[in-house]
């Protein structure tokens, strides 16, 4: 089967495309083979998917697919915390190289039923704990818009492989901004749904205490809205689920959102600096929006950086010191520095290192911004900032000094539990002065979406951020949508 031309191709969004399959323009083994041969064609230079199975993408594209929503339409799957049968889940790191799923989870059930076809799995930091995507394992990600600049965290390869056109829309997971971190690096749409909104079973029950959410990176906000259709919902034995929506999100594209109340802000949330840039970026939105119709004001919620810092950090490495030594149960294999990036491995300490009451405190205080953000949205409908406090980085820029690695080596072997937290709070400061915005949509279990509205002289885009209320996508999809009407997007290319 001949391949489409990768012209025709890239003019579709997903939804797009699979219109094409249900009228018999083309066949799934035709979009299948297109990607492919893009994967071959710009992966050498990107490095976004790390993992292919094309010969099973290809048996599935000629056997009988689900007559989802997207139908045909290639796939590519975040090597994290997801499972396909039959394919390793590295999570970015050597540790876990060659261990191979034997289950599906419940959300590629549903990517499946949708009637998307997996070519593989794209890069991801180790363990997804960075806001940047460079492995020992597998490289840097590159940015489709320069290939000296990052491509963002943790959906990394996911973004950079929709970005080069590789497929339309790809799996993404959102911890701290991991979904909207690499949409805004590399010009795409990247919505976090509310807490509970999406399925993490049979393997987990929640991610990152709740703090984290699984969704996808799509060039049109419909692509967003149909795929959230199709995987939404609790599965067997979730512990919580948000509530259902009144109607499908897709339904949403095209609503007039009404007048919104929206409080916008270019004060970093988490940092201390936010690139003149980004402040433009946020700045022109607001006034976008007022041109739309809606009620503008500088106004934005109290966050004590403090306190949502030490939250964060506290939930996100007992989680993954959890993950790790779950792992080494499960895999009956011993944990070993060598296998971690050093970071990581510090990572794990500190997870170790903090009390069970540090960790219920994080968890008090992670309920208590999601009812301080809860009391914001009764006076606003939706709270605006830049989605980042700095366009792309170059690669390297944010990884460890010299200097912080031999920190690093010491802290192997150190027993100060005190020590290991404070050494904590201070390599993270790098990673939360980048993503100083993005982190307390998790916290607090709202939903936030990353729109990209703003290019810089050099042509790098750089996204803004819309945060609204609990379980309030279908707002966010009506104002994504207006927005991409009133500035379209879709067709701007990266020079790859």
């Amino acid at each position: 089967m001949t391949a489409l031309r990768f012209a025709d191709y890239v003019r579709h969004d997903g939804l797009g495309l699979a219109a094409l399959v249900r009228k018999g323009e083309v066949a799934p083994s035709e979009l299948v083979e297109t990607a492919i041969a893009r994967i071959e064609e710009v992966n050498g230079r990107i490095n976004a998917v790390v993992q292919r199975s094309f010969e099973r993408a290809r048996r599935a594209a000629t056997g009988a697919l689900a007559d989802g929503a997207f139908r045909g339409v290639p796939f590519l799957l975040k090597d994290l915390y997801v499972f396909e049968e039959g394919l390793a889940t590295t999570h970015g790191c050597r540790y876990f190289a060659g261990a191979v799923s034997d289950h599906d989870s419940e959300l590629v059930l549903r990517h499946r039923r949708a009637g998307l076809v997996v070519l593989g799995k794209t890069a991801t930091p180790e363990l997804g704990i960075l806001p940047y995507t460079e492995t020992p394992l597998y490289g840097a990600t590159r940015n489709p818009w320069d290939l000296e600049l990052t491509c963002g965290g943790s959906s990394g390869g996911s973004a950079a492989a929709v970005a080069a056109g590789i497929v339309p829309l790809a799996h993404g997971s959102d911890g701290g901004g991991s979904i909207r971190i690499p949409a805004s690096c590399c010009g795409l749409f990247g919505l976090k749904p509310s807490r509970g909104r999406t399925p993490f079973g049979p393997d987990f029950a929640e991610g990152w205490h709740g703090i984290s959410e699984e969704h996808c990176l799509t060039r049109s906000v419909r692509d967003s809205a149909a795929l959230l259709d199709a995987t939404a919902g609790p599965d067997l034995g979730a512990p919580y689920a948000a509530p259902p929506p009144e109607r499908p999100w897709l339904e949403e594209v095209g609503r007039d959102p009404g007048r919104l109340r929206i409080g916008f802000s270019a004060r970093s949330l988490l940092g201390k600096k936010v690139d003149a840039e980004c402040v433009a970026a946020v700045e022109a939105a607001a006034r976008l929006c007022e041109r739309l119709g809606h009620t503008v004001e500088e106004a934005a919620p109290s966050v004590d950086q403090r306190a949502a810092r030490r939250a964060f950090l506290v939930i996100a490495s007992a989680e993954t010191a959890a993950a790790v030594d779950e792992a080494s149960q499960i895999l009956r294999k011993k944990l070993s520095p060598g296998e971690f990036e050093p970071g990581t491995w510090f990572f794990t300490q500190a997870g170790r290192a903090h009390s069970a009451a540090d960790l219920a405190s994080a968890v008090h205080w992670r309920h208590a911004m999601g009812r301080e953000m809860a009391r914001w949205f009764e006076r606003y409908d939706v709270l605006l900032t830049p989605t980042l406090s700095r366009p792309p980085v170059r690669i390297g820029e944010l990884s460890p000094r010299r200097a912080e690695l031999a920190v690093l080596a010491a802290l192997r072997i150190s027993r100060s539990r005190r020590a290991v937290r404070a050494a904590l709070r201070q390599l993270a400061e790098r990673a939360f002065e980048f993503a100083a915005f993005t982190p307390i949509a998790n916290l607090a279990g709202v939903p936030a979406m990353s729109v990209p509205l703003h290019w810089t002289a050099q042509g790098l885009p750089i996204g803004v951020q819309f945060v609204t209320r609990a379980n309030g996508e279908a707002l966010l999809f009506r104002l994504g949508a207006q927005l991409e009407a009133a500035q379209p997007w879709f067709d701007r290319r990266p020079p790859l």
